[in-house]
């Protein structure tokens, strides 16, 4: 490898909500790198179809946003097949309504599903990175970390809180050797966004909006996660990395 610094190997990666999107292309870009996988979803079937694509992962079925579920897995993968060097928090959904119409409950559901699991899982894994004084968190914030649009104040504000928990994990957790970051996706054609990708005029929109002109595809994130797993990274803490095709930097 020419620049060895971003060398995998060796190292053990858990990616949350991997069996699909975001997540399934983070994880094949970490394999790429020499490491070594674990999926999570909490579909044992869907974990399976995902595992086939990656030769050598493996998969941790639970749910995220449990958090007695989430430290029982972490601990017991940790006793008996070993370190987990790298967390990728990606687990998230997306719900869309005016913000006067949102139901409670689904707020609740956003709560917990795109920023509870990150403190729930982030909190189980480190305590084994903090005992080995090493380790890689890598949290999916998102372009709405900064931007809002109208229909996704929740989803907003959940992602705003991703940014900044991952500033409380590095304040809290690089005196032991872990690095937090967070990487922020623009627009991606995911099956998160299947609705707006299926909607021309949101399309020709963003392609106005963006200066790249299009949307991001999903192996564009690769390179932001395996820089921020890597030894490459290694001064790098509580940081937001913008994957967005410059839509944050124009008007």
């Amino acid at each position: 490898m020419a620049y060895p610094h971003f060398n995998l190997d060796g190292k053990r990666a858990l990616i949350t909500g991997s069996s699909q999107g975001i997540g399934m292309a983070l994880a094949q870009g970490l394999a790429a790198a020499g490491a070594q996988i674990v999926l999570n979803g909490r579909d044992p079937l869907k974990l399976d179809a995902a595992r086939a694509q990656i030769p050598g992962a493996r998969t941790l079925a639970f749910d995220v946003t449990d958090h007695q579920a989430a430290r029982t897995a972490i601990d017991g993968f940790e006793g008996t097949e070993g370190a987990i060097d790298i967390l990728v928090n990606n687990a998230g959904m997306q719900y869309r309504t005016p913000l006067e119409d949102y139901p409670a409950a689904m707020f609740e559901q956003l709560l917990q599903t795109n920023i509870a699991s990150v403190f729930h899982v982030g909190q189980a894994v480190a305590r084994h990175m903090i005992a080995r004084r090493r380790g890689r968190i890598i949290n999916i914030a998102s372009v709405q970390t900064l931007l809002a649009r109208p229909g996704i104040a929740p989803y907003t504000a959940t992602k705003g809180a991703v940014a900044n928990l991952t500033k409380g994990m590095a304040t809290d957790w690089a005196q032991y050797g872990l690095n937090c970051n967070a990487i922020a996706p623009g627009y991606f054609d995911t099956p998160l966004n299947a609705a707006l990708v299926a909607d021309p005029e949101f399309s020709r929109w963003l392609e106005k909006r963006t200066p790249a002109g299009r949307w991001g595809k999903v192996e564009e994130l690769q390179g932001a996660c395996i820089f921020l797993a890597s030894d490459a990274a290694s001064f790098v803490n509580g940081h937001t990395l913008f994957v967005d095709g410059g839509i944050t930097a124009a008007l």
